[in-house]
């Protein structure tokens, strides 16, 4: 597992408790850094997960392009859904010479989230129009969450209809072509037209 404590400059984590807790935050200047300041080569690195169809895939066939990622989960009730809205608000507010980048949902719920149940999920017409969803083996996602630095945690709910829910890191990745970190955005500091001017800079460069 790679050590948090490799990071010179601490991330702005956040920790959504998707159970209906508060969020925990811990900041360490996240705030400061502006969008082109987030890039840290020890996050992101290889994976190989399961899409939306049943087909394996890797990092490699997400090169080429620049790629924004999320962590999170089909039965999430409010914050996954209304992190991947705002993407998609995000991506309508970008100049016409600017195109989104592809998009990936990676579930950290393996056992509910098959490539069946995630098909149905982002074919919703709220979120962004390239939305691929990944999911895969609990060692499979344990890997890729390694090497985004995500925390997640189930949390039983017998009172639900789901019987328990996923606690996770919620926090946005900006690849770049070669799948090096470009920028992240954090809960409460991405709202839609911020990440579009973030985007376009970026995606200029």
């Amino acid at each position: 597992m790679k050590p948090f404590h490799t990071i010179s400059v601490a991330l702005a984590a956040l920790l959504v408790a998707c159970s209906g807790e508060q969020p925990v935050k811990t900041t360490a200047g996240g705030s400061l850094a502006s969008c082109t300041t987030r890039s840290y080569e020890e996050i992101g690195g290889p994976f190989t997960l399961t899409n939306q169809d049943g087909v394996e895939v890797t990092e490699e066939d997400f090169k080429g392009r620049p790629t924004l990622i999320y962590f999170g989960f089909t039965y999430c009730p409010d914050v996954c859904p209304g992190t991947l809205v705002g993407i998609a608000n995000a991506y309508r507010s970008l100049p016409e010479d600017i195109e989104p980048p592809q998009t990936l949902l990676i579930s950290v719920d393996p056992e509910r989230d098959t490539p069946e149940a995630l098909k149905t999920y982002v074919a919703s017409n709220a979120f962004p129009d390239n939305l691929v969803g990944l999911t895969g083996t609990p060692e499979q996602i344990a890997a890729v969450a390694d090497e985004f630095f995500v925390g997640y945690d189930r949390i039983e709910t017998p009172e639900s209809a789901g019987d328990y829910t996923m606690d996770h890191t919620s926090l946005l990745y900006l690849m770049d072509e070669d799948w090096k970190l470009k920028t992240f955005f954090a809960e409460g500091d991405s709202n839609p037209e911020d990440m579009a001017t973030c985007l376009a800079q970026l995606l200029r460069q």
